[in-house]
């Protein structure tokens, strides 16, 4: 089946896609229906963590597809009691709620601080959030993200989420009052320009929550799952938060998101919370598959050579360009850019031949990278090379 953009116009207009028909993926690699290949650096914005098509997720479905798909979520399931079973020996946390988004299992997040604040702090509701940051695409984790614009796109917003500035700890002193419940943030701001939260930012913040009865939630859909060099992002901080949320990578490509949270935090009662796909057990025999890839010997220890890989090939370009530097942690990199080419040198990449490159840019003078964690070290040289041919060719 080749490409037709009549036949595109069936889809709602959401946002502008190039005349590109993808037919098949495997490892760092998409093919078209022209038969052109890309290197893909985006892999769904950080969702497939070990590329297109990963022979163990494809089985794990396969085999899982012909005993048991969906029972309902009334009724326990094995693959979803063993991937939450793996997930708190792997963590802090004590429970797990399994969803199909991010957005759903910040949705959760929400709603289980709201509720802890009605139990346990005379009906305190609002959570502090932060400039820039992104949440999802639901009224209320849009309401919790601090893009800007969005707090008039579907107004009015849901109340309850005042904006702290990330690595500022006296502008969330400054909103504490007696209806805080919480702090939510990204350890890494992803959508926001990959911008980490400090170390001693974050230290600090564990303690002020602490000080005033209110609970920590690290918002881990993009950095969780090995993306910044760690299984969860809040380890490498040496903090324990009490709520976390995951996604995009914890399925590997497919629609799992998940909930955690401490016991003394996880405190909905029988009807508060539910969803008629979630932890079914199709997908979540997917996201076994996934945990245990990432969890075997000397996985993560491969992702944080290739991060250093990442990095220091992003500065050698900066300082060779007259750029600005790279940030960010992990396999989760940014590249800043001098100029607002950002969106030039993504479509000279992706219009590259015979085989194109795949670049994300959030922002004008910024590029983010999201490569597959088992990305090998020849594959991502062939990137910073190609990426360099690119940014020499848009800036001749």
């Amino acid at each position: 089946m080749s490409f037709s953009s009549a036949d595109a116009q069936s889809l709602m207009e959401i946002t502008s896609r190039p005349p590109l028909y993808f037919v098949s993926g495997e490892g760092s690699w998409l093919t078209d229906d022209t038969g052109k290949r890309y290197l893909d650096c985006i892999q769904g914005w950080a969702v497939n963590c070990l590329g297109h098509c990963p022979p163990q997720l494809v089985k794990a479905l396969n085999d899982q597809a012909g005993k048991l798909i969906n029972p309902s979520p009334a009724f326990f399931n094995e693959p979803s009691v063993a991937l939450a079973k793996r997930l708190i020996d792997a963590s802090c946390f004590d429970r797990v709620f399994f969803t199909n988004s991010g957005a759903e299992a910040n949705e959760g997040v929400i709603k289980l601080a709201r509720k802890w604040g009605q139990k346990k702090k005379n009906g305190a509701y609002k959570i502090i959030t932060f400039d820039h940051s992104f949440h999802g695409r639901t009224l209320a984790t849009m309401s919790a993200s601090g893009k800007p614009g969005w707090d008039t796109k579907f107004a009015p917003q849901v109340d309850g989420f005042p904006k702290a500035e990330l690595n500022n700890l006296e502008s969330v002193k400054a909103l504490i009052d007696d209806n805080t419940v919480a702090v939510m943030l990204e350890p890494v701001q992803g959508e926001g320009g990959v911008i980490p939260a400090e170390m001693a930012f974050m230290k600090a913040l564990r303690e002020l929550t602490r000080e005033n009865n209110m609970l920590l939630i690290v918002d881990e859909v993009q950095t969780g799952m090995g993306r910044c060099g760690e299984l969860f992002a809040y380890q490498a901080y040496g903090i324990e938060p009490d709520i976390m949320s995951l996604g995009k990578g914890i399925g590997g490509g497919i629609p799992l998101a998940a909930m955690l949270a401490r016991e003394e935090v996880s405190c909905f009662e029988h009807g508060d919370q539910g969803g008629t796909y979630n932890g079914n057990p199709l997908i979540t025999a997917g996201g076994i598959a996934v945990f245990d890839t990432l969890a075997a010997p000397g996985f993560m220890q491969s992702v944080q050579v290739r991060s250093e890989q990442l990095s220091q090939g992003l500065l050698a370009l900066s300082e060779k360009w007259g750029m600005k530097g790279e940030r960010g942690m992990g396999m989760l990199r940014a590249l800043m850019l001098d100029k607002d080419d950002g969106p030039a040198i993504v479509d000279a990449a992706r219009e590259r031949g015979p085989e194109g490159m795949l670049l994300n840019a959030p922002r004008p003078n910024l590029l983010r990278f999201m490569s597959a964690l088992n990305m090998t070290e020849d594959e991502l040289k062939l990137m910073l090379a190609w990426l360099d041919e690119v940014i020499a060719q848009v800036r001749a």
